[in-house]
């Protein structure tokens, strides 16, 4: 398959990087770590104002319809500039409520999802919940029973100190049945998809930030961009994402056109995604001095995030077992 994005498709990512690139998100992202979230609020409703939320919440309920492949490229994006909250978590509530309809209260939360007045967390084959202490609501689907949780115990401390966890507690049952369980399967799909297209900007953020570091930093009076094995190195890890790339976006498309083999592609895009994030955060993490010396940098807040990318809504491990499982 060719696969080339469309001159709207690419002005939409440009218009989005702008104005995350000038709406200072290092700050915001240790505020939110630091638990205050009006800055993040804030910088949530600028991505909602330029409906991102939106493509994945169908119109009749003021969304602009499930448009996966915009969703794919809106989180790159959001992965680039190392966007906190409950992003992909929202995006798949919002797949989920789509399926299962009025019954879990569609009505009421998917127009706010779209407005971005709602934060919606979906706990899903997990204990914790995503940033459930800044949530407006948190979904808990254990099984074929989806509950709306009452409250949360303590945040537990994360890899990424932007990405605060808790668990669920109590809450009232709002469906049950096959249907729950297939709308369920959905939006893990959708979150993975979020997930793999998270991780692939986040790689290409910290890729851009380590190439410029290898062509500043000199040793020997020499830039150390200059040594083969640094290029070598680099050169690995732009494979790796150009490699990712296409197999985010032909999930993408599968997803949109409700393809059978949507599920493995996803999950095979997750993969790809991951592990190449993850390789650009260990280069990153090398060719800059090791974490002793990045944690002083916003850097940091880039390369702490893509492990826990790399394992949300499912580790390479269960996302190959997807894949093999046909």
């Amino acid at each position: 398959m060719r696969f080339l994005l469309t001159d709207e498709q690419r002005e939409f990512a440009r218009t989005l990087d702008g104005m995350l690139g000038a709406s200072g998100t290092p700050a915001v992202v240790r505020a939110w770590a630091a638990g205050e979230q009006k800055p993040g609020r804030e910088l949530w409703a600028r991505v909602a104002a330029a409906d991102v939320f939106a493509l994945a919440v169908p119109e009749r309920h003021r969304g602009m319809g499930s448009l996966p492949v915009e969703l794919a490229l809106s989180f790159v994006e959001l992965g680039r500039h190392a966007v906190p909250g409950p992003l992909v978590e929202t995006v798949a509530a919002a797949a989920f409520l789509e399926r299962l309809g009025e019954e879990a209260g569609a009505g009421v939360w998917l127009p706010r999802i779209a407005a971005g007045d709602a934060l919606v967390s979906l706990c899903a084959g997990t204990p914790y919940a995503l940033d459930a202490d800044a949530a407006d609501a948190v979904l808990v689907v254990q099984g074929d029973t989806v509950r709306r949780a009452d409250t949360h115990g303590p945040v537990q401390p994360s890899l990424d100190p932007a990405r605060r966890l808790a668990r669920p507690l109590g809450g009232t049952v709002l469906a049950r049945g096959p249907a729950v369980t297939a709308a369920a399967a959905h939006a893990v799909d959708v979150a993975r998809l979020a997930t793999a297209a998270q991780s692939l900007g986040l790689g290409r953020a910290l890729l851009a930030a380590t190439v410029a570091h290898a062509e500043r930093r000199t040793q020997f009076q020499v830039p150390i961009g200059s040594f083969q094995a640094v290029k070598h190195r680099l050169a690995d890890t732009l494979i790796g994402l150009e490699f990712a790339q296409p197999l985010v976006y032909a999930a993408a498309l599968a997803l949109a056109a409700g393809a059978p083999s949507a599920g493995r592609e996803v999950a095979a895009a997750k993969v790809a995604a991951g592990e190449a994030g993850y390789a650009a955060a260990r280069t990153a993490l090398q060719l800059h001095g090791a974490l002793g010396y990045t944690e002083e940098l916003d850097l940091s807040l880039w390369i702490r995030k893509a492990r826990p990318l790399r394992d949300a809504w499912g580790t390479p491990a269960d996302c190959r077992a997807r894949v093999l499982a046909g």
